[in-house]
C-alpha cells in the first residue's frame, strides 16, 4: 500500500520535473546561475523560481527513488521452489512401442527417389 503511494507521488513528482524543466530558457539561464535580489517575477525572477522548483523536485525525486528501492528490497520474498513433482518418476515405455533398429539393407532400400543411400549406414 505506501509502495504504491509513494510510486504515484514519485510519478506526479516527475511529470511535474518534466514541466519545470521545459519552461526554462535554453539560453543559459537554468541551473547552476547565480541569482540576483532585482526582483520577484521579472525574466530574472522567473528563472531562479524555475531553477529552485527543479532542485527542489530533483531532490525530491531522488529521496522518493531511494526509499522506493528501499521498500522493494524489504519487502521482497525468498524464491520458492515448488517439490511437488521431485519423487515422481516418468512411466517407462513399454519395449513394445519403441521403434525397432532396421537393418543396414532395409535403410538403403528405403531412400527417396533420386538421392543416393550413404555408404556407411546410419545408426538410429
Amino acid at each position: 500500500m505506501l509502495f504504491t503511494f509513494l510510486l504515484v507521488v514519485q510519478t506526479i513528482v516527475a511529470a511535474s520535473l518534466v514541466g519545470v524543466i521545459l519552461m526554462q530558457r535554453s539560453e543559459g539561464g537554468g541551473l547552476g546561475v547565480g541569482g540576483s535580489s532585482s526582483g520577484f517575477m521579472t525574466a530574472r525572477g522567473a528563472a531562479d523560481l524555475l531553477s529552485r522548483a527543479t532542485a527542489v523536485l530533483a531532490t525530491i525525486f531522488i529521496v522518493l527513488a531511494i526509499a522506493l528501492a528501499a521498500i522493494a528490497g524489504v519487502n521482497r520474498n525468498p524464491p520458492t521452489i515448488d517439490t511437488s513433482l521431485a519423487n515422481q518418476v516418468a512411466p517407462a515405455v513399454p519395449l513394445s512401442t519403441q521403434p525397432q533398429p532396421q537393418p543396414a539393407q532395409q535403410q538403403q532400400q528405403q531412400a527417396p527417389v533420386g538421392q543416393t543411400p550413404p555408404a556407411v549406414p546410419i545408426q538410429q
